[in-house]
C-alpha cells in the first residue's frame, strides 16, 4: 500500500488553502500512489467562531469538498480528505468531517469527529472545539486493496475505547488526521501514535498540520507537524517534519502479519464486559 501524506499550514483564508492542496495533491500523484491524506482542517485553520461557521460548507456540495472531489476524479486516487468543517444546519455549528473518495471521485463514507477538544494548555492558552462543533455519533471502517482502514481525527487519538471498537472490526491502518497544538505534541504526540500502533497490531498513519495561524484574538498559534507513519511494532517509519510537504510510504502487508503471528493478541483479547468487578472500600 502506497500511500502519500499532505503535511499543510492551512490560515484562515478558504481560497489559499484550496490552491496549497491542489499543488500538493498535484505532487503527491506523481509517486503514484493507492491512497493520499490531508491533515485535519485543511480548509481552514484559526479565526473566531463566527469566521468558522461562515466558512463551514456542505457535505456533499461544498468548495472544499468538490475541490478534493475532483482531484480524486482526475488523478484517479483514492483520498482521505483530513478534515473539513462541514455545515451542520440544525445544531448552527459546524462537524469536523473526513470525507473518504475513490479514484472515480465517489464518496465512500464520512467520519465526523466525535472527541472536541476543550481543554487548557500549560501555557495557559484555551481550546473550546465544542463553542463550535457538533460531536459525531458514528465510527467508520472503509477497505482498499484489501486493507482495512479505520478512522480518527485528531484529539480521538486519546481516547483508546474508540481505537478498541475499531479493532474489533481486525483493522489494518488507523489514519488520524491532526492539528496538535506545539504543547501537546512535543509531550505526547509520537509516545501516543506509537501505543496505539503498538497495542493495536496496525499500522498508524498520523497526518498534521504544520507551522502556525492567527487565533481570535489575532495571537498565532503554532501546531506540531511531525506527520508520523508507524509500524505495528512501534517503530516510526516515516516523518515529515516542520514544514508543509508530501511525505510519501509504503505499507508492507509482510510486516503487519509477522507482528501478529508474533504476538497473537487477537486471538487472546478478552472481553472485558464480561469481567466483575471489586472495588474494596478504603479501611481508613
Amino acid at each position: 500500500m502506497k500511500i502519500a501524506l499532505i503535511q499543510m499550514s492551512s490560515q484562515p483564508d478558504l481560497r489559499r488553502n484550496l490552491a496549497e492542496v491542489e499543488r500538493l495533491m498535484t505532487e503527491a500523484v506523481a509517486g503514484r500512489p493507492d491512497l493520499i491524506v490531508l491533515p485535519e482542517h485543511f480548509d481552514w485553520m484559526g479565526g473566531s467562531s463566527d469566521d468558522k461557521r461562515a466558512a463551514a460548507d456542505f457535505v456533499p456540495g461544498g468548495k472544499a469538498y468538490d475541490c478534493v472531489q475532483d482531484i480524486a476524479r482526475r488523478h484517479r486516487v483514492f483520498v482521505h480528505a483530513g478534515s473539513l468543517m462541514e455545515r451542520c444546519v440544525q445544531s448552527g455549528k459546524v462537524f469536523n468531517t473526513t470525507v473518504i473518495f475513490d479514484a472515480e471521485g465517489s464518496q465512500v463514507g464520512a467520519y465526523r469527529k466525535i472527541h472536541l477538544f476543550d481543554i487548557t494548555t500549560p501555557n495557559g492558552a484555551r481550546y473550546a472545539e465544542s463553542s463550535v462543533v457538533t460531536a459525531g455519533d458514528n465510527l467508520l471502517i472503509y477497505e482498499l486493496n484489501g486493507w482495512k482502514i479505520g478512522c480518527a481525527i485528531c484529539y480521538d487519538l486519546r481516547f483508546s475505547s474508540l481505537f478498541d471498537r475499531l479493532v474489533q472490526e481486525t483493522v489494518d491502518i488507523f489514519i488520524l488526521p491532526a492539528a496538535f497544538t506545539r504543547q501537546t505534541g512535543e509531550a505526547h504526540w509520537e509516545v501516543l501514535c506509537r501505543a496505539r500502533a503498538i497495542e493495536y497490531q496496525a499500522f498508524f498513519v498520523a497526518c498534521g498540520q504544520c507551522g502556525s495561524y492567527p487565533s481570535l484574538n489575532g495571537e498565532p498559534r503554532e501546531t506540531f507537524g511531525t506527520s508520523l507513519v508507524v509500524d505495528p511494532w512501534g517503530e516510526v517509519i516515516a516523518n515529515a517534519g516542520q514544514k508543509p510537504c508530501v511525505l510519501h510510504v509504503t505499507l508492507d502487508r509482510k510486516r503487519l502479519d509477522h507482528v501478529r503471528e508474533l504476538i497473537p493478541m487477537t486471538s487472546q483479547r478478552v472481553d472485558m464486559n464480561t469481567m466483575r468487578m471489586h472495588v474494596r472500600p478504603s479501611s481508613g
